[in-house]
């Protein structure tokens, strides 16, 4: 869902009986949010939140997404995906995830994606992939190595285990929890980026966004979209799944 208030849109992530997991649905959706705030001058910040209290984002949908066998087929979702993460990384204006509830693998791609992380107190965070035995495929690891200390961000990785949103803003990952009315503080913090002009935000973005425009830094997303579509199709993968999906279903 995408609402326009006060200089802000608000995209919402509207599926809370899957936890608010990605499929197609959800990715065509973002690409419109992200074409809106890039054309409307009086779109000045972009929030990404989802629906209830329970998920932020569950990553994407594995009911969905276990369909795709192939390293092929893998590789056009997590292509399509990872272009969508791009565009919101390097979006000429302020971004935002407002983390309502649990963050879990590619949820927490998403919200990589943002320049800023607003977290509900005690929400779960974790980049879970490698417990699946595939890596981030959505740009995920490029991007948090850009943006938190190497150690920090590498162990995110592989200890692959959920931590609290106040851990999360100890390493630097989350910038801000809000207890209760999460819209309402989102808001007010970010009233001081909505009344400057939308072209010196832009111009700050442009100066922001520049190195990760560049060959190498592209090269080097689009090459984790390509091991993580070698390992979609591993027989440990697709063990990892069948084991998961049936814990959740009991």
């Amino acid at each position: 869902m995408i609402e326009k208030q006060h200089g802000i849109v608000w995209f919402t992530i509207c599926r809370p009986t899957r936890r608010n997991a990605i499929d197609y649905a959800v990715m065509d959706e973002l690409e419109q949010a992200l074409q809106l705030v890039e054309l409307d001058d009086e779109a000045k910040v972009l929030v990404i939140t989802g629906e209830g209290e329970e998920a932020f984002c569950a990553g994407g949908d594995l009911q969905v997404f276990h369909q795709l066998t192939t390293k092929e087929e893998a590789h056009a979702m997590l292509w399509k995906m990872g272009n969508i993460l791009y565009r919101l990384l390097t979006l000429s204006k302020p971004t935002v995830a407002l983390i309502n509830g649990t963050a879990i693998g590619g949820g927490c791609e998403l919200a990589t994606a943002c320049d800023f992380r607003f977290a509900r107190a005690g929400a779960r965070l974790g980049f879970v992939q490698a417990n699946l035995a595939i890596t981030t495929g959505w740009g995920g690891a490029a991007m948090l190595f850009e943006k938190m200390a190497y150690d920090k961000a590498l162990d995110l990785l592989l200890h692959a285990q959920t931590i609290t949103a106040e851990e999360a803003e100890r390493i630097g990952f989350v910038h801000r929890i809000f207890s209760d009315s999460l819209r309402e503080r989102c808001e007010k913090q970010l009233s001081c980026y909505t009344n400057k002009p939308t072209a010196v935000l832009r111009a700050y973005k442009e100066a922001a966004i520049g190195r990760w425009k560049t060959e190498e830094f592209r090269q080097r997303f689009f090459a984790e979209i390509e091991r993580c579509a070698y390992l979609w199709e591993s027989e440990e993968h697709d063990r990892a799944v069948q084991s998961f999906l049936a814990k959740r279903n009991k």
